[in-house]
């Protein structure tokens, strides 16, 4: 089985490539950017994301690992991130949702993406539901 990096490495190239399109049309991907908490280099990973509103939410599940994907703990640390979704290039804000947002809205991605509740259940922690809000 490749390596998640590989695999990673692959689709962060492939839709690049494609600027979000081809085969990625109409997929929730999108690709987050993220400063190394402690190397301060760019992280780069592909992801599925939830529109909301002018927002878009992505989720740290870390396929339902015990402990949050790094990207998560960089953006803890440097919420600046850059997003890229279809052909479109973004700087925003990262911000973890809390308390009732965060419930209503993992209310409604557990609604439409189920596997989401297996995460959490395996993770054994609360998946936290972070917002890219686009700086103006």
């Amino acid at each position: 089985m490749e390596d998640i990096r590989e695999i990673n490495a692959k689709t962060i190239e492939d839709f690049r490539a494609a600027k979000g399109g081809a085969a990625f049309e109409g997929r929730p991907l999108l690709i987050l950017t993220t400063r190394g908490r402690v190397t301060g280099r760019p992280h780069t990973t592909p992801m599925m994301y939830v529109e909301e509103g002018d927002r878009l939410l992505v989720m740290a599940s870390n396929a339902g690992a015990p402990e949050a994907p790094e990207w998560y703990l960089n953006l803890l640390a440097e919420p600046k991130v850059t997003v890229e979704v279809g052909p479109e290039v973004y700087i925003a804000v990262a911000e973890p949702t809390e308390g009732a947002e965060r419930d209503g809205l993992w209310q409604s991605i557990t609604e439409h993406y189920p596997f989401f509740l297996e995460h959490e259940e395996k993770a054994g922690r609360a998946i936290p539901v972070v917002s890219l809000n686009p700086l103006e």
